[in-house]
């Protein structure tokens, strides 16, 4: 039975999509069966993972709609190595559709239910807004992987998040917790970044991951040729820290007797 994480951070900006490519690309790297979900209209994670978003036949918007299955709708990215529920400019639409059905928090939730021993994870990458798309995403996980830069103005958006997982746990989803805090663009010679860094691991404790990304060149290129950094340039500082926490998730969640 796969374990589903989002990808999520109402700030934009924060390497969400970066992450969960990469995150991708790592986990199958080590072994793992993955799929990624992208929610999010611009597409980046599907472009990121090399499909083209223009010539999908069906989409995430199809899946949302109960019109196509995941099995019918997903496909591979020879790239990284796992299989992606794409999205395109389709998908903005669908937020308007979904206001009138039933169940439509839960509609990414029941799609997934068909196919979770097909993985070992499935990464959904959410837009940077608590919409439907991010509701339905939040309402189908097990937990939460925030990647957040260690700046001022990304506290004060994390306690945002925190209040809405709080809240889709008490009233969506029981399992619902937060898996883990993921430094992401970090640069060790700013003197506040590593404050801020101290701040976390002193409030957040464990559920800050060892692994830090840095802020890396390789891993900004690699979608231009639609491929994951991990990929891209596997011998890079940012591809290596992601396979690193790859292993690393791998093991938080064998810890976490999932």
């Amino acid at each position: 039975m796969a374990n589903v994480f989002c990808i999520a951070n109402q700030k934009g900006g924060v390497g969400k999509t970066t992450t969960t490519v990469n995150l991708a690309a790592g986990l199958a790297r080590v072994g793992q069966r993955v799929l990624v979900v992208d929610l999010d209209p611009q597409g980046n994670a599907t472009m990121g993972s090399g499909i083209d978003k223009r010539a999908m036949p069906l989409s995430v918007y199809d899946v949302l709609l109960e019109s196509a299955s995941i099995a019918e709708s997903r496909q591979r990215s020879t790239a990284g190595g796992y299989d992606v529920l794409g999205a395109n400019r389709e998908l903005a639409g669908a937020e308007v559709e979904l206001v009138g059905l039933e169940h439509r928090n839960e509609r990414l939730r029941q799609a997934l239910a068909l196919a979770l021993d097909d993985y070992d994870f499935v990464l959904i990458d959410c837009p940077p807004s608590l919409s439907l798309l991010t509701l339905n995403g939040l309402c189908s996980a097990h937990g939460v992987i925030v990647p957040m830069q260690c700046e001022y103005f990304a506290l004060e958006g994390l306690s945002d998040l925190v209040n809405t997982i709080k809240q889709v746990h008490a009233n969506l989803n029981r399992e619902l917790q937060v898996i883990g805090l993921l430094r992401v663009m970090f640069d060790p010679r700013i003197t506040l970044q590593q404050q801020v860094s101290d701040q976390l691991k002193g409030h957040f404790g464990d559920k800050v991951f060892q692994a830090v990304i840095p802020r890396n060149v390789r891993l900004a290129e690699a979608p231009s040729y639609g491929q994951p950094g991990v990929v891209f340039d596997p011998a890079s500082k940012g591809a290596q820290a992601y396979i690193e926490f790859a292993r690393e998730l791998v093991e938080r969640v064998k810890a976490l007797g999932r």
